[in-house]
């Protein structure tokens, strides 16, 4: 059997080809499209009478209510998951932990603390600022968030007063995956940190 190439036949077949190509093309031509105009929601923002903050929609905010007398003063729990009351009274002792027993597979916690006794410094770590005041920050592997799960800890202190003063402390446990996304969506949070006026 022999097939001719006549003008027609390869004009019929360029048509056909070019008909495939567009249907083709529309089936999962927007799948690019559709993937980059689906972002993560907008910030939400957070306010109580000490600070405000804009933190990813997935950390949800738990501000903590106690009755008792602590050390330190807790404002706000930030987490990918649930939380507990840290803290528990046996007798005549309170004892706090963290207020998730175990950190999920990309689970962040972040804990905003005021301290009682005031404080003579910062201590050691990197200087940066917040909101235009002091702080030092230090990131360590693992660290004290390593009892609840976490890869990474994050400890900042802010003088919000002249010392001798309490410090407010910001501690954020971070675990994988994902801890390099985790720590720019936490600088963003510290870069949106406002403190009322003292």
């Amino acid at each position: 059997m022999r097939a001719d190439l006549t003008p027609r036949h390869l004009l019929m077949c360029a048509a056909l080809l070019l008909a495939l190509v567009v249907v083709t093309s529309g089936c999962g031509g927007g799948v690019d499209a559709q993937a980059t105009a689906k972002k993560d929601p907008p910030p939400v923002k957070y306010s109580n009478s000490v600070l405000s903050f804009s933190h990813p929609a997935a950390w949800k905010a738990y501000p903590f209510h106690w009755s008792g007398g602590l050390h330190f003063q807790p404002m706000v729990y930030l987490s990918t998951q649930a939380v507990q009351d840290p803290c528990s009274t046996k007798g005549n002792t309170t004892s706090c932990g963290f207020p998730v027993q175990q950190l999920e597979p990309g689970g962040v916690l972040v804990t905003w603390n005021a301290s009682n006794p005031p404080a003579m410094g910062l201590g050691s770590g990197s200087r940066i600022k917040v909101d235009g005041h002091e702080a030092r920050r230090v990131d360590t592997q693992g660290g004290i968030c390593r009892s609840i799960g976490a890869d990474r800890t994050v400890d900042v202190l802010v003088q919000t007063s002249s010392l001798p003063s309490p410090l407010t402390e910001m501690t954020a446990c971070l675990r994988g995956p994902g801890v390099a996304q985790e720590q720019k969506s936490l600088d963003a949070l510290l870069a949106s940190t406002k403190f009322a006026s003292q």
